[in-house]
Formats: C-alpha cells, structure tokens, sequence
C-alpha cells in the first residue's frame, strides 16, 4: 500500500523532527488537535470557496497528522487512548473538508457538486469504519487502496489544481469501491476462519 511506502521512507525524517518537538514539552495528543484545527480551517475555507488556500492548509495540517505518533514513539507516551483520540479526530477532519465542499457546492448552485462531495464524505467514512469494525472482531483489514493518505492527496491535489470536481467524482467512486472491497475481503476472511478443520 501507498500508505506503507511512505511510512517507511520517511520514518526517520520523522522520528527526528519528533525530538526536536519533544524538546518544547508538546504531548502528541497536542499535535493531532492543531492538526484537527487545521483541518476543520480547511473546510471553512473550502465552504467560502477558497480552494488553494484551503488544499495548502490541509497539507500543513498533514504534517500535525504525521509526527503525532512520531512524537508519541520518541518520548515513550504512546498509549491506546492517543491512538483512539487520533483516530477519532481524522474522522471528523476528513468530514470538516467534505461538509465545507457540500456548503459550497449547495451555495453555488451546483447540486451534483454537493452530491459528490456527500458521497465521496460517506464513502470515505465507511472505509475507514470497514477496518475499524474488521479489526474489532479479530480481522486485519487493510485490503484497497483509497485508504486516509490516498484520499487526503486526492483532496489536496484537487484543491490546489482547482480540480476539485473531478477529484470528488475519483474520491465517491474510489472509496466506496474501496468499502465493497473491504466488505468482501472481511467476508473472505470470516468465511476461512469459521471453516470446520479438514473442510475444502
């Protein structure tokens, strides 16, 4: 997965700005809500029609999103509840770009404008909804490929090109495909596990 690659390759970049911050005393649940607020911006934005803008603060609100867990592994507080609260946050920051577009589209009298962005909103939230319940009952599912990183690049490319329709009609169809994708892995997998020891 995309997702996997950059992790890798900018781990250490991370790990290194992680320690720099840890210097100031910042917690890494302080860094995933500045980058919740930098998010939730983007959307009041995206709702005034001030795309650029809000694909660049997006962006810059990424990095929040990426040296959170960074930090929390450099200082030893990583903890269930901060993954929990991070996870939590990224649904609502994804929602905040989504229902900023909606206003927008609904405002500028482009209804299928407002519908995509619905969709692309629901789809996005069921993907990530899909592995949550998976993993609760005992199933790694990181089947697809419109996982978060894949959506928040579609998003801020088409904020920032001025693409936005045509990255909302990817984004609606991708992430939904994507949901049906994790629907039938997770049924796949079920399926393997329940089977009786011997049975083909």
């Amino acid at each position: 997965m995309i997702e996997e690659h950059l992790r890798g390759r900018v781990s250490g970049a991370l790990t290194r700005v992680a320690t720099l911050i840890a210097r100031t005393g910042a917690t890494p649940n302080t860094l995933t809500l500045l980058g919740f607020l930098g998010m939730a911006a983007a959307g009041a934005l995206c709702a005034l029609g001030w795309f650029f803008l809000a694909g660049l603060v997006v962006a810059a609100s990424c990095i929040f999103d990426a040296l959170d867990g960074a930090l929390a592994r450099a200082t030893g507080a990583a903890s269930t509840y901060g993954a929990f609260f991070d996870s939590f946050l990224d649904r609502y920051a994804e929602a905040a770009i989504y229902g900023g577009l909606v206003i927008y589209y609904a405002g500028a009298g482009t209804p299928w404008g407002a519908e995509t962005a619905f969709f692309a909103a629901i789809g996005s939230l069921m993907v990530s909804y899909a592995r949550a319940r998976a993993e609760g009952l005992g199933v790694e599912c990181r089947a697809g490929l419109f996982a978060r990183p894949e959506r928040i690049a579609v998003i801020i490319i088409g904020l920032v090109t001025g693409f936005i329709l045509p990255a909302l009609v990817v984004l609606a169809v991708a992430t939904n495909a994507t949901a049906v994708h994790r629907l039938l892995y997770v049924r796949g997998a079920t399926r393997l596990s329940s089977r009786p020891p011997g049975a083909r």
